[in-house]
């Protein structure tokens, strides 16, 4: 498991958001914007004919589409032309192709950022295809519902990321921690994490970016979300960051610094070593991004655990991609047989679990793949208690290393906290396009 959200920043790489979301919603004015309409006939299999499709997606998402795509094409009439863009050059790309009414049959989406092309009428409208799925109700419905404009669904999940508490169960062990489970409430994770700290010897309790919008967006609005705080307004053009739940996370963490808890240059932390950090096994306990399971070191038995609110709950931040049928697609039908099959149980199991990515389907969260490590069931499982957060300019205000989002971390980690109000209201305007 190899994509990780944060890094598109997601989680996010930020340089993308300022320069290339410009860019981007420059190239689409030109686009018209107009609502396309279903096609009748758009079913639950859809048509498998012989038609041959174009599908674009970003590098960032490549082995585990590659992996369906191959999947697919062994199996099927119709026949996907997969083609892989960097992800830095992907907006722009998409953005220039849709104003010249050149965009392929399919293509993704960082999750984020699928609101752009939604209301701007880029994807076909697939609201009656979803529902006409039988397993449609176990669907991961963050994620639809991020690229669903005006009541109308334009997109499917194509790829999953969350994230999720990742432990050292050797550190707990020293500690004398239960190993055996994480942290309930985030009070109890400030706790634990204090109590690996005393073991010394060059050993911290946590780690985080302190200077990566992505990373930490990614990782502590979770916190927040299990608290029952929406940290923005449904259409995305606020924020309550300045809220006391918000603030409960943000002086918790800001402790765990002050006091040493943390490890080294957390301030300094754009992203580019955060998840890196925890390999070297020194880290007792740290929020990341569950796509980094896979990669982490045979020599640490980690453990996974939900991210938990100060009293308790849990959520996570639902990212990865989504994939949609281009507006201006002449084979929708063949292009929606492959997002129903991609869905399917078959693909969802053979496929992606046998590969230990995550799951859109929270029905198939425990498998013959997943049954052999209980993590994987855990990380499965978490989609169904996720959040997508829905906003237009995303990207911007959060992405963007020299955004608010930024500047009000600092601020509450590192620097003048008094700020957090003035802090909030910049990132409610920079959401609102000020």
């Amino acid at each position: 498991m190899r994509r990780v959200f944060w890094q598109s920043r997601s989680t996010p790489r930020a340089a993308l958001a300022a320069a290339a979301v410009a860019m981007f919603t420059l190239a689409l004015t030109s686009c018209g914007g107009s609502s396309p309409t279903t096609p009748s006939g758009l079913t639950a299999t859809g048509t498998d004919d012989g038609t041959h499709l174009t599908m674009w997606i970003r590098d960032a998402t490549q082995a585990e589409t590659k992996a369906l795509v191959d999947g697919y094409n062994s199996s099927h009439k119709n026949q996907v032309d997969l083609t892989v863009i960097p992800t830095d050059s992907y907006q722009q790309k998409v953005g220039t192709a849709a104003g010249g009414g050149q965009l392929p049959d399919l293509f993704s989406s960082d999750v984020v950022f699928s609101p752009n092309y939604s209301s701007k009428g880029l994807w076909l409208d697939i609201t009656s295809g979803i529902s006409a799925l039988p397993f449609s109700g176990q669907l991961s419905t963050a994620a639809i519902k991020a690229g669903t404009y005006k009541g109308k669904e334009y997109v499917i999940p194509l790829t999953i990321d969350t994230s999720v508490l990742f432990y050292n169960k050797g550190l707990y062990q020293k500690a004398g921690l239960d190993p055996s489970q994480g942290p309930k409430t985030l009070t109890e994770f400030a706790s634990q994490a204090t109590a690996i700290s005393k073991l010394g010897n060059g050993v911290y309790g946590t780690y985080y970016g302190g200077n990566c919008g992505g990373c930490l967006g990614f990782t502590w609005w979770p916190s927040m979300w299990a608290d029952g705080l929406q940290v923005l307004n449904a259409d995305g053009t606020a924020a309550n960051f300045d809220d006391p739940k918000s603030k409960a996370v943000f002086d918790l963490y800001r402790g765990l610094y002050e006091h040493g808890i943390t490890a080294p240059g957390a301030k300094q932390e754009n992203g580019a070593t955060w998840v890196g950090a925890f390999t070297k096994g020194n880290i007792g306990i740290m929020a990341m991004p569950s796509s980094t399971l896979g990669s982490m070191p045979a020599s640490i038995d980690i453990g996974v655990a939900p991210i938990p609110g100060i009293t308790g709950g849990q959520s996570t931040f639902v990212g990865g991609d989504v994939l949609g049928i281009s507006a201006k697609s002449s084979h929708a039908n063949q292009a929606w047989n492959f997002l129903a099959w991609s869905l399917g149980k078959d693909a969802q199991v053979n496929i992606l679990a046998k590969g230990h990515y995550q799951l859109a389907r929270t029905d198939l969260a425990s498998n013959q793949y997943s049954s052999a490590d209980p993590r994987l069931v855990t990380i499965n499982s978490l989609g169904a208690h996720g959040v997508t957060p829905f906003s237009l300019n995303f990207g911007q205000t959060f992405n963007d290393p020299n955004g608010p989002w930024v500047k009000l971390l600092q601020d509450v980690l590192f620097g003048d906290e008094s700020k957090l109000s003035a802090d909030n209201a910049a990132i409610s305007k920079s959401l609102a396009g000020g």
